[in-house]
């Protein structure tokens, strides 16, 4: 081995090996370090409940208070997304601390202006667009034809739904029982056993029976039908829905029992709805039946 490559060997020896005698000068910054952060924490924690109490009483400095959390939150922001970068700690520490003098924060008042800009701008296309829509009011050669909702809707419709909407055009208002108890204590106070038990789904021809209670929801929500508390005038209906299987198990749950009858009805919205998105031209619209409009919601 040459004599001229040792004093490189104990250079680079020297740089990858820390000295002893550093890490008492380590160990005390670190344990500074770890003091100044402790007393930081204390005072801060002291003083920003200060501030908290103060600004429950005073508007300014609930203001000075949220301006301080709004630029608070902005540099732990920045320091993240240094340290993400691959920057270190205390590298990160002091890019930040140097951009604090030229900061682009924005004030609180500047935020508030901003955002109230932005309502007023949203305020004023919504009255542009009542403006537009009373302007086509007013328009005797617009001849649009179909809520504008409608398409909304078909998107939030599942197939099975528009089944259930042709039998009700179609077939009329369809009868729903609700299975409750009875006897002498139901007299006083009777307790729901199985509500709303039907035959829409087998009538409708839908592909998915257990989902018929989800579709009535959907179509109520979406206000096509509505949930009558009055029945039909033909009791036929319900001797047909009274025999099926889950209302005879329903009823043969309890002691003793007694049947509510219902009815389910397309609302006006529901019945145009179907006119004008469901139906074909072969369809004779003038033997439809009627529907009654909603009286309750129950």
């Amino acid at each position: 081995m040459s004599s001229n490559n040792l004093p490189e060997r104990a250079a680079s020896t020297a740089l990858a090996t820390p000295r002893m005698d550093a890490f008492p000068g380590l160990v005390r910054l670190a344990a500074t370090s770890w003091l100044r952060t402790a007393e930081w924490t204390v005072v801060a924690g002291v003083k920003g409940g200060r501030k908290v109490l103060s600004a429950a009483t005073n508007p300014s400095s609930a203001k000075d208070l949220a301006a301080g959390v709004a630029q608070a939150g902005a540099i732990f922001g920045d320091l993240a997304k240094a340290v993400s970068s691959g920057v270190s700690l205390p590298q990160a520490v002091i890019q930040v601390s140097a951009s604090l003098g030229s900061s682009n924060h924005q004030p609180v008042e500047a935020i508030a202006a901003t955002a109230a800009r932005r309502e007023l701008q949203k305020q004023q296309s919504l009255r542009e667009q009542g403006q537009a829509l009373l302007a086509r009011s007013r328009d005797v050669w617009n001849n649009e034809q179909g809520h504008p909702a409608y398409a909304r809707i078909l998107s939030e419709m599942a197939p099975d739904e528009g089944r259930v909407l042709m039998l009700l055009l179609k077939g009329g208002p369809q009868p729903a029982v609700d299975v409750r108890t009875g006897g002498a204590i139901g007299m006083v106070s009777s307790t729901l056993v199985a509500p709303g038990l039907n035959m829409i789904g087998p009538r409708a021809g839908v592909r998915y029976l257990d989902q018929v209670p989800s579709y009535l929801n959907n179509l109520f929500r979406l206000g096509l039908i509505w949930f009558s508390r009055e029945q039909l005038s033909d009791p036929l209906e319900y001797q047909v829905v009274e025999a099926q299987p889950d209302v005879l198990a329903a009823m043969h749950s309890v002691r003793s029992h007694k049947v509510v009858r219902r009815s389910i009805h397309l609302t006006p919205f529901g019945e145009d709805f179907c006119r004008t998105c469901l139906v074909t031209e072969a369809d004779d619209l003038a033997a439809l039946p009627e529907h009654q409009a909603p009286q309750d919601l129950d």
